[in-house]
């Protein structure tokens, strides 16, 4: 078994590489050839943190094996800028062959490459092809690896940031080192930078909406990734009901998107207003984005298959280039 920390994720994944094995994993999702418990969260007492448990299979296809395993997340609140992250964690991987265990992976890194590979998969299929603004709505490590991916999708001419503090913003895109030709602006006001957006991407971690239905520009694509739990959302049930709404396993997304279970409360939508998984449209099953005018949103939760595929991507890359520590786990 070999073990992969933060910066051998970061040698041997990257969310360009990593986005053809998501397609992967997304087509296994649809396709039922998995095995997906929803997560699991256990309270921590007396602390704001939880500890998140994840489960599943993921079936062969082609050549890639037949994978379980399990991803271990403690997920608490922390201060913006802390080195830590909200995500802290770890992904096991097993060979489904012999059950035997083969690699252990530094989880926030892997989860942080296979979001945002995620996310520009469901972009390049559901955003219009004249995309040209980008809006970033937060400034912390998956604003950072979404920006890196969804510039690889989309010939993005205008890159705006907003966060709460907008020197965050700043400092974000300083550090980035994007090309020169990408115009980059901090935005001022969110709702002016919504209206003007083709493709925006919220990665807060905001409790309540931050993005009004009403603010919406007819044919912007959305992605919503920073809220993975019931009682949270990033935009309210007037933007759910004005898009079609794409999410990545629709079991999850019906127990667990925050936004789409409050638009169904107050009756903005049903249960119906799914319009599929971003693997049916993989799979020619549903259709993508219809008509140019039209507003989608891609609604991320992650799931476990993600996981396995990015770990298994990882493991063979790790395992060609000799990368990691072996562990011996004797016979």
């Amino acid at each position: 078994m070999i073990v992969l920390t933060h910066s051998d994720l970061e040698q041997v994944l990257t969310t360009d590489t990593c986005r053809a094995a998501m397609a992967g994993a997304m087509r296994a999702t649809s396709a039922r050839n998995c095995v997906l418990p929803l997560r699991q969260f256990m309270p921590i007492p007396e602390r704001p943190g939880k500890l998140g448990l994840m489960p599943g299979y993921l079936g062969a296809e082609g050549d890639v094996p037949a994978r379980f395993g399990v991803k271990i997340v403690s997920k608490y609140e922390r201060p913006p800028g802390d080195p830590h992250g909200t995500h802290v964690g770890a992904v096991m991987l097993f060979d489904g062959a012999q059950g035997l265990p083969l690699a252990l992976f530094e989880g926030g890194t892997l989860t942080a490459i296979r979001t945002a590979a995620t996310t520009a998969l469901a972009t390049e299929m559901l955003a219009r092809a004249d995309a040209r603004h980008l809006l970033i709505v937060g400034a912390g490590e998956e604003a950072r690896y979404h920006i890196r991916a969804l510039l690889r999708v989309r010939p993005f001419e205008l890159l705006t940031v907003w966060a709460r503090r907008p020197e965050r913003a700043a400092d974000m895109l300083s550090a980035l080192q994007l090309p020169s030709t990408l115009k980059q602006a901090v935005a001022a006001d969110l709702s002016s930078s919504v209206g003007e957006a083709d493709v925006i991407c919220t990665v807060t971690s905001a409790k309540e909406p931050i993005l009004r239905g009403e603010w919406l520009p007819g044919g912007v694509h959305l992605n919503l990734v920073g809220s993975a739990i019931p009682t949270t959302a990033e935009v309210d049930s007037i933007g759910v009901a004005r898009g079609r709404f794409f999410v990545d396993y629709i079991d999850a997304a019906k127990a667990q998107a925050g936004e789409l279970l409050a638009a169904i409360r107050t009756g903005a939508v049903t249960e119906d207003h799914i319009a599929g998984e971003i693997g049916d449209v993989l799979l020619g099953r549903k259709p993508g984005r219809e008509s140019p005018t039209e507003i989608t949103i891609y609604k991320s939760l992650g799931v476990t298959t993600q996981d396995l595929a990015a770990a298994e991507l990882a493991y063979r890359l790790a395992c060609e280039r000799g990368i990691g520590q072996q562990i011996d786990l004797g016979a």
